[in-house]
């Protein structure tokens, strides 16, 4: 079976920064493969062309520009907020506003964001609403594990169940 639209995706795979021999991001070496649907929009868009057409037991090397994967780093995105916006009666969390954390955070309008504390000053946290990967040239290197159809309640959630995907 070969991967296409709304089929079951099982693969491996290890990302690096630019190159192959670029810093390690992140593998699926040692634990249970990626699973998703193929073609619904879950993964990045020239990652599924790259993979599209191939069976279980393929592998796969390809690199993706930043623009193409998360993005250009944009430094409109570094955004500074008031730092009463964290207090909690009064009072600040300690260790909250912390140079690289991350915060779950809501707009005017109610829509949920993280943002990575930047820089804390006297009167503002600068926070960073970029992508932690954008900017960043995507090396995978990796093989299909399995492909297989993916059933209707798998298509109509949007993602895999069970082994390697999410349990009800």
């Amino acid at each position: 079976m070969v991967i296409e639209k709304n089929k079951a995706v099982f693969v491996h795979y290890t990302l690096t920064e630019g190159t192959a021999e670029g810093p390690l991001v992140e593998t699926t070496d040692n634990s249970e493969p990626l699973a998703f649907i193929f073609g619904i929009g879950m993964m990045i868009p020239d990652f599924e062309t790259n993979i599209e057409g191939k069976k279980a037991g393929e592998s796969f090397e390809f690199g993706i520009a930043a623009a193409r994967a998360y993005g250009e780093y944009d430094d409109n995105m570094l955004v500074d907020i008031p730092k009463g916006v964290f207090e909690v009666e009064g009072k600040i969390e300690d260790g909250l506003l912390e140079i690289g954390n991350i915060l779950p955070l809501m707009d005017q309008e109610g829509n949920h964001l993280q943002g990575m504390v930047a820089a804390v000053g006297a009167d503002t946290v600068k926070v960073d609403f970029n992508h932690p990967m954008a900017g960043v040239d995507l090396y995978f290197k990796g093989h299909v594990h399995n492909v297989r159809e993916a059933d209707p309640s798998e298509i109509e959630h949007g993602h895999i169940h069970g082994e390697g995907g999410h349990h009800h």
